[in-house]
């Protein structure tokens, strides 16, 4: 489980892609501190375990799944990318719950100075703008933001100047793509109300008539 509150910038520095696999290796720092095989490292948001690791770099391998649902086919050798380590037990709770499974991409559609912050518009489909509501919580490449705006067909956020210089959002230009994580607290509770719409629960057999009848 993430936080989405960036650590570092790494750098993609290979990349080796086939039929049948993909894998990356990135440059970094001050993640390497405290990182072991087996790990799981936050890579533009997306979930990856580390399956090779050196005193300057970690290489991790990418599912086609992984591939279809996130833009990490699109990365090139030197760019640049969110990294965060899977949050510790007793750590603080700087952002929201974030799992690492992309739900899917957006395309930034639009990028407006507001005196020190930044507004970026996003549009997504239906799916994912279900789970996205005013003021609640969207992991973008990783990132946790505050939702400022939502609308039929996009979102917004409103970024401050130290979340711009910490992540690779200052990097991105309109018509980017970027991933996307819904807040899964929202999912849950979906699920769980479509189970009770499809009766897939038992109906309780507690009524009022049963609790007067029984001294309620």
């Amino acid at each position: 489980m993430f936080t989405g509150i960036i650590e570092e910038i790494g750098i993609v520095v290979e990349i080796k892609h086939s039929d049948t696999s993909f894998y990356i290796k990135i440059e970094a720092k001050q993640i390497l501190s405290d990182t072991h095989l087996g790990d799981s490292i936050a890579v533009n948001g997306v979930c990856l375990t580390v399956t090779e690791l050196g005193k300057t770099f970690f290489k991790a391998d990418v599912m086609n799944e992984t591939l279809y649902r996130s833009s990490l086919g699109s990365l090139k050798i030197g760019s640049r990318v969110n990294l965060e380590r899977a949050m510790l037990a007793d750590g603080r709770f700087g952002g929201h719950i974030v799992s690492g499974h992309i739900d899917g991409t957006g395309t930034i559609t639009k990028i407006k100075n507001d005196g020190i912050a930044v507004w970026y518009t996003i549009h997504t489909n239906e799916k994912i703008l279900k789970y996205i509501v005013e003021k609640g919580s969207i992991a973008i490449d990783g990132i946790s933001l505050t939702v400022a705006k939502v609308t039929v067909s996009d979102f917004s956020v409103s970024i401050i100047p130290h979340t711009a210089k910490q992540t690779i959002l200052s990097d991105k230009k309109t018509g980017d793509t970027v991933n996307l994580e819904n807040d899964i607290i929202g999912k849950y509770v979906e699920k769980l109300l479509g189970c009770k719409n499809n009766n897939t629960q038992k109906e309780s057999r507690i009524t009022m008539e049963f609790l007067h009848q029984n001294g309620f």
